[in-house]
């Protein structure tokens, strides 16, 4: 069990050598650790420490349909960052749900309002419209944290609960890896969640947020590494992704405006800019026209997946570091406006929000306006 706890974590085994010097022998039996050394390695590992003390490894399922794909092969085993964030979040739309039940909060009409057959266009549209996304509106915004904030806004007001961090929780020491998944959605009449892995690129993040709508839409809980740039082998992910790219980036404009004539780097940064995307969008909505045929495309899209990687990400303005940004400003106002009516418990807002003090519950409440 403990070399499970150490396999599942996914830490380099240098690091916990060093944290825990006599783990070869805890291991192979030769000595046993003391009940505090046991639990300090079960908080390094992210392990249950209950787990430890099983005659075999539990068989942990992800609790939402996986269409991860990694090389065209399914990723088969999660790491517990990926397990404890959903876990949480599956948590706060609990208590999300029997709130808005509550208040008698009518369910939302527009959870699967569509299906896999549906027409790409017109659903796109249709999402379009519900949420008021204006497509002038963000070609102005001055910045991709600027648009994405405005996209985040207008799902919020649309019903949905959008969670954005890097990170498990407030730990910053456990980043998510968006390799491992981009983002996830959990369908609920009442609370529909989306989450969105903000270790990615803002750019990456617009698509992930439009490809989670289209599951609620569709009413398909899904957790995903969605990439409009990939042709999912999956029918339902095939459909998301063409329904996000409409979204974000409408046929009709690049068969309008793109040219056969204009530079490659050139068009892609120009459409880039103008509908806050990433570069890869905007490359397979040009081979989605015809503008390029696919083994074009796909060398087209290896160089200019090399050219992303190479480019430093900057983390400046990160707007996510709030914690209303976190856990979603309707999921935080919620919970922070039953907690001074005492309706809810302060214990279990603070389990909720994930930290401790009274004073930053305080904060978090000017911040949203409660207070």
């Amino acid at each position: 069990m403990l070399r499970w706890a150490r396999e599942r974590s996914g830490l380099p085994a240098e690091g916990l050598e060093r944290r825990f010097p006599k783990i070869e022998k805890w291991e192979s039996g030769e000595i046993r650790p003391t009940l505090a050394q046991l639990e300090a390695f079960a908080k390094a590992t992210h392990a249950p420490i209950g787990f430890l003390f099983l005659r075999e490894p539990p068989v942990e399922n992800i609790p939402l349909p996986d269409f991860r794909t990694h090389a065209n092969q399914q990723v088969r085993r999660p790491s517990p960052d990926l397990l404890d964030t959903i876990y949480l979040c599956q948590q706060r739309q609990e208590w999300f749900h029997d709130y808005a039940r509550a208040g008698q909060v009518q369910a939302l009409d527009f959870i699967g309002s569509v299906t896999p057959d549906s027409d790409i266009i017109e659903a796109a549209t249709a999402i379009r419209a519900r949420l008021g996304f204006d497509l002038e509106e963000r070609r102005q915004c001055p910045t991709w944290t600027e648009a994405l904030r405005k996209f985040i806004e207008l799902a919020d007001k649309c019903g949905v609960l959008v969670m954005v961090t890097g990170v498990v929780g407030n730990n910053n020491y456990r980043k998510l890896n968006p390799d491992e998944f981009r983002g996830f959605a959990i369908v609920d009449d009442l609370a529909p969640l989306i989450f969105v892995n903000g270790s990615d690129t803002k750019a990456a993040q617009m698509f992930t947020l439009a490809h989670e709508l289209a599951h609620i839409w569709l009413g398909q809980s899904a957790l995903t590494d969605a990439q409009a740039s990939t042709f999912a082998g999956n029918r339902i992910e095939d459909w998301c992704n063409k329904v996000a790219a409409e979204l974000l980036v409408p046929r009709a404009v690049i068969e309008a405006e793109y040219q056969r004539s204009e530079d490659l780097r050139n068009a892609l940064d120009r459409f880039a800019r103008r509908f806050k995307v990433s570069t890869l969008v905007v490359l397979r909505r040009i081979y989605d026209v015809g503008g390029l045929t696919r083994d074009a495309f796909w060398a087209a899209y290896e160089a200019e997946l090399a050219h992303l990687r190479a480019v430093p990400r900057s983390s400046g303005g990160d707007f996510y570091l709030t914690q209303g940004a976190r856990v979603g400003k309707r999921f935080a106002r919620a919970l922070v406006t039953s907690t001074l009516e005492g309706q809810t418990l302060h214990r279990d807002a603070f389990r909720l929000l994930g930290f401790s003090k009274l004073s930053t519950f305080r904060e978090l409440a000017h911040s949203l306006g409660v207070i």
